[in-house]
């Protein structure tokens, strides 16, 4: 018998628009993915955050795309309208009802209906429920059929088994090569060295140190800052601040720059395992990357062959120093051609089916 192709009702924060909304692209390549698959999505998201004055994206043909108000009742409506669906999956960071939406979809579990959180941000979810031991999420964990990840690796696995989760698997971040992909450069994104982010609490003190001590180190050099919230930031004066880059315009800003710079949160720098969605876009479009050093790099690219590391901001300068044309499009090169072999987003979609499979019940029907 054929596997079941699957009806996946999915409570996320966007799929249509990037704008302070990370994991976006993230969103776009694992539904596409299991689009392509023959599985369906349904993606439920809110209109708040001004998200939907700012899409990147128009409704895609790969899901159909529930944008709600941002009240208790569209958000109860939509609960029911998932009762169609074989998965109900709730993404952390909605960022409207989030208490709600993970207490109310597990009212939603059956023996043939899965239900399923997925932690986008599983290092600050950890350290949150572990600051705080009244979070009413804490109490929910053990009755999820699964948590999903993207990111973490075992120190993230072990946090999430120790609170109760019945089975917790890092489903990584990865490159969808339909929207991602080496172009020509653009004079706009010409820099020795760019970083791409949004200016958040746990991000800051780790782009001074990463990016603009080099550039303070490196006056000769020129340096791009794009992401929404970096305005009224002291940078130095060879530090240009481009504002929110939408997502059509990521290929040409990591092809453009001699290299790119990844910058990991501290929660994730701290977890380790947890390489950002930009590492395998920026790879995907053969940019040389230097990466802020975290535990597992090795895990996702080969270090001084397919990606550079800096321990600080002082080996990043040094790093640029000494980089040559050449040496950053072989090492593109070598990035390219690793991510397309082992971390797009179709391999991704390929273990979850893998793993799904393992859990959805079909009466009469074996699963593949």
């Amino acid at each position: 018998m054929k596997s079941k192709k699957l009806n996946i009702a999915f409570f996320g924060s966007s799929l249509v628009s990037a704008y302070w909304n990370g994991a976006a692209t993230y969103y776009r390549g694992i539904v596409r993915a299991l689009s392509e698959r023959g599985h369906q999505v349904t993606f439920y998201e809110p209109d708040a955050y001004n998200r939907q004055q700012n899409r990147d994206i128009d409704d895609p043909d790969w899901a159909k795309v529930v944008v709600y108000e941002a009240t208790e009742e569209a958000a109860y409506k939509c609960l029911e309208d998932a009762k169609e669906a074989d998965m109900v999956v709730k993404a952390s960071g909605v960022g409207v009802f989030d208490e709600l939406l993970e207490r109310e979809v597990l009212k939603l579990q059956t023996d043939e209906r899965l239900v399923v959180f997925w932690d986008v941000d599983a290092p600050a979810t950890l350290d949150r429920v572990h600051n705080n031991p009244n979070d009413p999420f804490l109490q929910l964990i053990p009755q999820y059929d699964m948590i999903l990840t993207y990111g973490g690796g075992d120190p993230v696995v072990n946090a999430y088994e120790a609170l109760g989760a019945k089975k917790c698997v890092p489903i990584y971040n990865a490159l969808d090569t339909a929207t991602h992909f080496p172009v020509g450069p653009d004079p706009k994104f010409d820099a020795d060295l760019a970083f791409l982010g949004n200016r958040l609490p746990d991000r800051e003190a780790r782009v001074d140190e990463f990016f603009l001590k080099p550039a303070a180190l490196e006056p000769n050099k020129k340096f791009i800052i794009g992401g929404s919230g970096w305005g009224d930031k002291q940078m130095p004066d060879n530090v240009t601040y481009i504002g929110h880059v939408y997502t059509n315009d990521h290929n040409a800003f990591n092809c453009t720059p001699k290299a790119v710079l990844n910058i990991s949160r501290e929660s994730m720098a701290r977890y380790g395992f947890s390489p950002a969605t930009r590492v395998f876009e920026a790879a995907g479009a053969g940019a040389c990357i230097i990466t802020d050093y975290w535990e597992g790099i090795s895990f996702f690219f080969e270090p001084d062959k397919e990606i550079l590391v800096a321990k600080d901001g002082a080996e990043v300068a040094a790093i640029l120093a000494n980089l040559t044309e050449e040496k950053a499009k072989a090492i593109g090169e070598a990035a390219y051609k690793k991510v397309r072999s082992a971390h797009t987003y179709n391999h991704r979609a390929e273990q979850l089916e893998k793993l799904l499979y393992s859990k959805v019940k079909q009466p009469n029907e074996a699963l593949a």
